[in-house]
């Protein structure tokens, strides 16, 4: 990579550069700095979002502002209120030693009559979102007739916003003359359509392979049944202690029930939505910023053109709709030539989305198993070892205590000491994770393959006039053979109907009725309901002469109405009943 020094720029933008950190170009700055200072045509940069775009059109432009001209000579366009902000503040942060620079910021959710007092003033530059622009040029407060160079920041989301009537609309009202400059992360064919309608023989530079994800993005998927998604999650927080995260969920409601569960079991965590005023929408995203919040859980939209650094984790709590969308998720890992990971909880019924991912990213997302307890203990006692190893002690305010301490302390030798002191805010963790269940489905699955062999091993002789029929419900239930025979007799209002044996298990009953009796059974109890979820009563498959097993596809029950679920903290400690 060259430095900033070696591409052309202009001392004091180098300055303000060096002065941020920067030394050293990223690919797409490289790439594209060069270019723009060097010709006077059309551009079109796909890169990863988090490359370093904004310094990549951004330091060119600054470079050729002629501030003698009062007229506004840019125009930057943005998806949305956040990344609008963002490119204000990089813009004036390079900018920081070129007198006359002017930059505006115009979006939504803010005063527009503070914003028509800076426009006023004069704007060099103005970044803007499209419905705000749109609405400050309708009320003539901004004239883009005498641009010479507009950027289209972020392309592909302002169209997946449906901005593409304004961007038409606007577009209609600049130069011919202007330089267009289109960065996006992907390049669909509404982008493409752009570029043909709106640009002019446009260079494109590609960082990367084209609709490809970051390379610095390992991404791999956890298959789970839907009922464990929730717990999934809380084990991957768990396993990654240091893990700084967006979790990404499809609904708003999705949203703000994943963020409270977690904030109630003890996590660091809050919700992002469209449901949000500004107001509270700004409180979180500070407070996420400087990492009083470890954990931001949000929907597509909300998260749209968030710029967030150091992000350790993006966590797809549920699989996106769209191929492309899951590129622009995991992008925001992974920047800055940091490591990043894009995790995915995925259900059986989603799994075929994987293969769809695969092919936009060009990438492979890796099959793992989910942490068991004991892998997710050992990562956590090291990493309170490693917090302890790191602690900054302070001795002098400490010594005063210290012979009291000693004292306190002095019948137990260093073995004890460390274990005591570990196991303080260790023995949370083992007792949570102690004897858990395996969610991962197919390590599940075995198990529970395992489990009915062993119980259909002394498989009862079913009479030859009996026919065995299964009943969705177990001892989980609470269910036993009073109960059941007193269900069935409801039911059917039919004293006549004999019932043979009876084998509960936890989720699943086997129950022997006469022969001439069982269809009846089984069509008294269609549409039939047990708490709350459908009961599903059918003749069991028979596996070998004198044994029955639960159907291959065993029913589902499903629910009509969705149970309140029992409300534990982080730990285990219910806090809360089923109701």
């Amino acid at each position: 990579m060259i430095t900033f020094r070696e591409m052309g720029l202009s001392p004091e933008l180098v300055k303000a550069v060096e002065e941020l950190g920067f030394e050293r170009a990223m690919p797409v700055q490289e790439e594209t700095i060069p270019e723009i200072l060097s010709y006077d045509r059309d551009l079109i940069a796909l890169a990863q979002t988090g490359t370093g775009k904004t310094a990549a059109f951004g330091l060119p432009i600054l470079q050729q502002l002629d501030t003698l001209n009062k007229n506004t000579e840019a125009l930057i366009l943005s998806p949305t209120r956040e990344l609008c902000m963002q490119i204000a503040n990089d813009l004036q942060s390079y900018s920081k030693y070129l007198p006359g620079v002017s930059i505006v910021p115009v979006y939504g959710g803010a005063s527009i009559e503070n914003q028509k007092k800076e426009l006023k003033k004069g704007a060099k530059i103005i970044v803007a979102t499209p419905g705000r622009l749109l609405d400050l040029i309708r009320r003539k407060y901004i004239d883009i007739n005498h641009i010479t160079t507009l950027v289209l920041d972020e392309a592909d989301e302002m169209l997946d916003m449906g901005f593409k009537d304004d961007l038409d609309d606007i577009l209609a009202n600049t130069p011919a003359t202007k330089r267009t400059f289109l960065f996006s992360a992907t390049m669909p064919p509404e982008v493409e359509a752009i570029s043909r309608n709106y640009m002019t023989d446009p260079k494109e530079i590609t960082v990367g392979t084209k609709n490809s994800g970051t390379e610095n993005v390992s991404h791999f998927y956890y298959l789970v049944s839907a009922q464990n998604r929730y717990l999934a999650l809380k084990r991957v927080v768990d396993y990654y202690p240091r893990i700084y995260a967006i979790v990404f969920c499809k609904t708003k409601a999705e949203t703000q029930e994943v963020a409270t569960s977690l904030i109630q079991d003890g996590y660091n965590a809050d919700a992002l939505h469209g449901d949000l005023s500004q107001a509270q929408r700004d409180h979180v995203m500070r407070r996420f910023r400087c990492k009083n919040l470890q954990i931001l859980v949000a929907t597509d939209v909300a998260a749209r053109g968030l710029d967030v650094n150091n992000l350790t984790h993006v966590i797809n709590y549920n699989l996106p709709a769209e191929a492309e969308q899951y590129n622009h998720r995991s992008g925001r890992t992974g920047r800055a030539n940091k490591l990043g990971m894009a995790i995915s909880i995925v259900t059986p019924r989603e799994a075929g989305k994987i293969r769809k991912i695969e092919d936009n990213i060009k990438q492979e997302l890796k099959k793992e198993k989910i942490p068991t307890g004991q892998e997710i203990c050992e990562k956590q006692l090291f990493h309170m070892v490693d917090e302890m190893e790191k602690v900054n002690v302070n001795y002098t305010e400490i010594e005063s205590f210290l012979p009291v301490i000693l004292k306190k302390l002095a019948w137990m030798d260093k073995e004890e000491l460390i274990r005591r002191f570990v196991s303080v805010e260790f023995n949370r963790f083992l007792d949570y994770y102690r004897d858990v269940k395996d969610i991962d489905v197919a390590n599940a699955e075995e198990s529970r393959k395992k489990k009915r062999e062993e119980r259909e091993k002394p498989a009862r002789k079913t009479s030859a006039n009996m026919t065995r029929l299964y009943f969705g419900l177990g001892y989980c239930d609470r269910v036993n053979p009073q109960r059941l025979i007193a269900l069935i007799n409801e039911t059917t209002q039919n004293r006549d109907v004999k019932i043979g044996k009876i084998d509960i298990f936890e989720d699943e009953t086997y129950i022997d009725i006469d022969s001439d009796h069982a269809q009846e059974v089984i069509n008294s109890f269609e549409g039939a309901t047990y708490k709350n979820f459908d009961l599903v009563v059918k003749i069991a498959k028979r596996q070998q002469k004198d044994s029955f097993h639960k159907p291959a596809s065993s029913p589902a029950k499903t629910h009509k109405k969705a149970k309140e679920k029992p409300f534990y903290d982080r730990f285990g400690k219910k806090k809360g009943k089923r109701k």
